[in-house]
């Protein structure tokens, strides 16, 4: 048996008329049109679906027990499509991504190829986030910001958040090339508690005070040499003398130069890249770019809800 779906609305529609004129007029056809289909369906079935006169049309005992399963059929399929329709738009969609500065580490590369390769219809954009903002865009509401950042720990508000660990690394030590301690193999903290720091804008909160090291100074607050929103602002500022910053590891390569000095530093915590996103976001766009990050840095360290 082979039973089109216009078939089955044919039915469904003079069921409920119980008229064929009126019938074809909701479903914009011809009443031959529309006996033709009915007769079609009735030899498929082997079964007459309709008592007809030149005055009514009545259901039959197997008209009557088969509409509402085809009441079903339809429905089903109307969710099909539906849901087709939604998966279609969401695998060509836009996903954006924040991000505070270059990623390096080879990461975004292979994320990206990954990322095409489970979703080539979609397009996975980068928004660059200034500092102020640590959540990397996803403070706000979730149509105006971004869907996903890769941000550094700690975040404000983190019940807010779910993330997986992209890169776990030793804090560095930035200095001016003429500083003091521009020579030393490695560098205790607390040789550095008296420096004045770079810090974050005041509006990166707690992440400002990790990339101060309050944890680590004795409850000793910082020396605050200039405030920086930027790889160039860092940059500068060193070069000026203003102050010494921590970094992570991966990021030494933005901060190269003559005029400026890396040197390892003990006595604080790593630091901690990860791909974070809003708590209960299930999209399957999302889960996408989820898996093609996690892919590439080994067994899924996801803080869930």
């Amino acid at each position: 048996m082979d039973v089109h779906l216009r078939e089955l609305r044919s039915f469904v529609a003079v069921a409920e008329h119980l008229h064929f004129g009126r019938a074809a007029e909701a479903l914009y056809v011809s009443q031959p049109a529309l006996s033709k289909q009915i007769r079609a369906l009735e030899g498929q079935l082997r079964v007459r679906l309709f008592e007809r006169d030149r005055r009514t049309v009545r259901l039959t005992a197997a008209g009557t027990a088969l509409l509402p399963q085809i009441r079903n059929v339809l429905a089903a399929w109307a969710d099909a499509e539906a849901e087709l329709a939604a998966t279609a738009a969401e695998t060509a969609a836009t996903l954006v991504v924040g991000i505070s500065t270059g990623l390096g580490r080879g990461l975004l590369p292979a994320i990206r190829a990954r990322f095409a390769d489970a979703a080539p219809t979609a397009t996975l954009q980068l928004r660059q986030i200034g500092w102020a903002d640590t959540t990397g865009g996803l403070t706000g509401p979730a149509e105006e910001g971004c869907d996903a950042a890769f941000v550094w720990l700690p975040l404000a508000e983190p019940e807010r958040y779910d993330w997986i660990t992209v890169a776990t690394e030793q804090r560095l030590v930035l200095l001016p090339a003429g500083h003091r301690l521009a020579g030393a193999e490695a560098i205790p903290f607390e040789s550095l508690l008296d420096e004045p720091f770079l810090a974050l804008p005041a509006a990166a909160g707690v992440n400002r005070d990790f990339w101060l090291a309050t944890e680590s100074r004795g409850g000793r607050p910082p020396v605050i040499g200039a405030e920086i929103a930027s790889t160039d602002e860092t940059r500068e500022a060193l070069g000026a003398g203003l102050g010494v910053c921590l970094v992570a590891a991966g990021n030494v390569p933005l901060f190269r130069g003559d005029d400026i000095a890396v040197r390892p530093v003990t006595g604080v915590p790593p630091s901690e890249l990860v791909l974070a996103w809003r708590r209960g976001d299930r999209r399957p766009l999302l889960r996408t770019l989820i898996e093609a990050t996690g892919a590439g840095v080994g067994p899924a360290d996801v803080r869930k809800e």
